[in-house]
């Protein structure tokens, strides 16, 4: 509390103007020793924030997105402090973060937010290529300054020259001589610009490519920086660690295989490949990764069942809408695809041994399958696949030829894998290779219930198949108030390899849909009919160079005054 003296009236102007000072004088000092507690006071309630640094150590990728961890160490202070984690992916699900700690101190908050103050283009990659643009666009206006200097002395020696040659008067060596000096000169000057523009062009080439790769890499928007604040409370000065767990989106991986098969004599060998994407905004650099079939996204709840009422079915009235030019789906991504032509060159037989993949551990959970790649990895956000392989397995297999020749001449190769769901698959495209020679692409189903797993191998050119009807064994006749259609088929089967093979030729007769229709299988060449899908089926078992034919004959009885079309 602070206390005036009020001086004597009676008393002389020296000492009132003695009090006066004395009380300003403690009123400053009062001021200023309240200014310092009231900081002080306020330090201490503030809290202490801190950035951290946090690498990323490895990455779980699923189907669809990506589980990031990181893990970084710090030192604390006495009190509540703030650690924040900066310049991390913008599409980071807040749900998922999860926050260990390892040290003498509490966690009491975690907190996440976009920093759009601070843009992703504000890493530290970034800003060693904008350096170097900045670098590169000085050296280019000190070239332009340069050439300034040369254009000006260009004009001087020009001027000169014209006022040298008009006011004086030479002899013929003394102008020999003038016009040497003045030609070298302006050598030297035109020698030096053509230089200059040269490195000034080389110098905006590599601004141009700097730039492009910054584009390509980040974009051009801006993306925010995410950011992840630990509020933590330690008695005393102390050391810890803190490890970071989260999921982010436009990241993921899909399957792909290679399916190689030497001969029909050897096993096949299957080539597990995954393929991963992100464009997170940050890069993986030399990070572990993992590949996980689990669908963390897909809700864990068992379904429940509820009453299901049923009631007459009344048809709504039909709108009356036209579309027109409108394609479904499955067209518009059938037209997206492009035609890929694979040209694959056999293989030179040499004395090394085929390249291993890289060394993975395999981690079969009880509803998931991981594949841990031993050697780290950097992905660059760019959203370019990158192939990894996973496995190699050699399976034995049952090889097989099939053919349909009512709907293609072609035999194709098929290998019947045993045991395949040890191998943990997930169905995806598959590019097949047959005597080290590609024979084209199929898709590897996985989805099955059976014990094994049929792989198309694709055609085999090597078996002919042809199917033509035999003219005179095919009539329409007509007795009474029925007509009678027979049609017979010669199916033709030739093996021109130098090793015999098992062959299925699948055909079909029609099935009957109604009483007053009769069908009649005719001659079926000994093959197993199936009555009720229509399908005749006959395993043939072909030596090299031999040919087999098989004869296929039905016929179908209906009244003469209905019409049928069975071609």
């Amino acid at each position: 509390m602070i206390s005036f003296v009020y001086p004597d009236p009676g008393g002389s102007e020296e000492k009132i103007y003695e009090l006066i000072r004395f009380n300003n004088n403690s009123m400053k000092k009062l001021l200023i020793i309240s200014t310092l507690i009231m900081s002080q006071a306020l330090n201490l309630s503030a809290d202490t924030e801190k950035d951290i640094r946090a690498d990323i150590k490895n990455v779980t990728v699923y189907p669809d997105r990506a589980q990031l961890n990181h893990e970084g160490s710090f030192d604390l202070p006495a009190g509540k402090t703030i650690l924040k984690l900066g310049s991390l992916s913008p599409y980071i699900d807040a749900g998922s973060i999860q926050v260990k700690g390892s040290g003498d101190f509490t966690i009491l908050s975690v907190n996440h937010r976009n920093n759009y103050l601070e843009n992703l283009d504000a890493l530290p990659e970034v800003k060693n290529i904008r350096s170097q643009i900045e670098a590169l666009q000085l050296k280019v206006e000190d070239e332009k300054a340069a050439i300034t200097v040369l254009n000006e002395k260009e004009a001087f020696l020009v001027a000169n020259r014209a006022i040298l040659v008009k006011e004086t008067t030479f002899s013929v060596e003394q102008l020999k001589n003038v016009m040497e000096l003045y030609t070298s000169n302006m050598e030297q000057v035109k020698t030096a610009v053509l230089k200059k523009t040269r490195l000034i062009k080389d110098y905006e080439k590599q601004i141009e490519n700097l730039q492009r790769q910054i584009s390509e890499k980040f974009g051009k928007q801006q993306l925010p920086s995410g950011e992840i604040s630990v509020t933590v409370l330690s008695g005393k000065p102390v050391s810890g660690k803190l490890s970071f767990s989260y999921v982010v989106g436009n990241a993921g991986w899909y399957p792909s295989y290679d399916i190689r098969v030497d001969n029909i004599a050897s096993p096949v060998t299957i080539y597990y490949k995954a393929n991963v994407f992100q464009n997170t905004g940050i890069a993986w650099k030399d990070v572990k990764l993992s590949f996980s079939n689990a669908t963390p996204w897909v809700s864990g709840d068992i379904p429940v069942l509820y009453p299901w009422f049923i009631d007459y079915y009344v048809p709504a009235p039909e709108p009356r809408i036209m579309v027109r030019g409108v394609k479904s789906m499955a067209q518009r991504e059938d037209a997206a695809k492009m035609e890929e032509v694979v040209t694959v060159a056999d293989e030179a037989v040499n004395q090394y041994a085929e390249a291993a993949p890289a060394p993975m551990e395999k981690t079969v959970g009880e509803t998931t399958v991981s594949f841990d790649v031993a050697v780290p990895c950097t992905i660059e956000p760019d959203g370019k696949v990158q192939t990894i392989e996973i496995q190699r397995t050699t399976t034995p297999a049952e090889y097989k030829y099939v053919s349909v020749p009512k709907l293609s001449p072609l035999a194709y190769l098929s290998g019947n894998i045993s045991g395949w769901a040890e191998q943990n698959l997930i169905g995806g495209e598959a590019t097949l290779y047959f005597e080290n020679t590609f024979v084209g692409k199929s898709f590897l189903n996985v989805n099955q219930l059976k014990d094994t797993l049929v792989v198309s191998l694709g055609n085999d050119n090597s078996i002919l198949v042809k199917r033509e009807k035999r003219q005179d064994y095919t009539s329409r006749r007509t007795f009474g108030s029925n007509k009678t259609e027979t049609y017979s088929f010669l199916i033709t089967v030739r093996n021109n390899k130098q090793s015999p093979v098992n062959i299925t030729v699948n055909d079909q007769i029609p099935l009957s849909s109604n009483s007053g229709i009769e069908v009649q299988a005719e001659e079926l060449s000994g093959g197993r009919y199936d009555r009720q899908t229509g399908e005749v089926n006959w395993d043939l078992e072909i030596k090299p160079q031999e040919t087999r034919q098989i004869i296929l004959t039905y016929s179908v009885k209906y009244p003469k005054d209905k019409t049928i079309i069975l071609e």
